[in-house]
């Protein structure tokens, strides 16, 4: 079980965008409330949350345009200071969290957050097992797939190294999906049942061949 923040955590949120606990993510921190941002989680636990704005963000974007309560917290892996004041961020997913109320709004936003454990699962379960190596394998038609089309889309990394859970979430960062389908990905509590709807999700890709997504919503034509 993670230990729970022991403050309210700096929020970061992005449109379009869904982290996955055990993946990481290089971010560019250039407005000056988000470098602000930065500056307190490294003087504090060095975290902060991830949330995806909600449609119509746009209106209120340098205000405080409304967020999904789901999110995902992230501890900074590395951090870049660099000669403009801005920083280069790598991220690592620690954790789903639901967000309470903000208790801070400027200059950024700042909420206690709740864990949100996933289903227990151990690594040596057959059915674990199985559904490792059915997703190890329709990974790899992916990429094969990809490799044939010439697409330079990144992979998910494979290997022995990944936890089910890291490989699952590898896989929901990885597709080419739109923004709320991973969110709903996130929700899941059973990591079983996410690495089952991403594999459908990436048979689908495979029987239908390449296609482009609209990352807010429906597929483009």
């Amino acid at each position: 079980m993670i230990e729970p923040p022991k403050a309210p955590v700096p929020i970061f949120p992005l449109p379009n965008f869904v982290l996955f606990p055990h993946t990481v993510v290089p971010l560019h921190i250039f407005e000056l409330r988000y470098r602000a941002m930065v500056r307190d989680a490294l003087s504090g636990e060095r975290l902060i949350a991830m949330a995806m704005l909600k449609p119509g963000w746009e209106r209120d974007y340098h205000g405080s345009p409304e967020f999904y309560r789901l999110g995902c917290l992230a501890r900074f892996e590395d951090v870049r200071w660099l000669p403009d004041d801005c920083y280069d961020l790598k991220l690592l997913g620690v954790s789903r969290v639901r967000f309470e109320r903000p208790v801070r709004e400027y200059p950024y936003r700042a909420a206690p957050v709740r864990i949100l454990p996933c289903d227990p699962l151990t690594e040596d379960d057959p059915l674990v097992q199985i559904e490792r190596r059915a997703l190890l394998d329709v990974c790899a038609r992916w990429a094969n797939a990809e490799a044939r089309a010439g697409e330079v889309r990144p992979t998910p990394p494979f290997g022995d190294g990944l936890t089910y859970e890291a490989l699952v979430n590898a896989v929901c960062m990885g597709l080419a999906v739109n923004a709320r389908r991973k969110l709903e990905l996130l929700a899941l509590d059973s990591v079983i049942d996410r690495g089952h709807r991403v594999r459908d999700m990436v048979e689908r890709r495979l029987r239908e061949g390449p296609q482009r997504e609209d990352p807010r919503g429906g597929e483009l034509n």
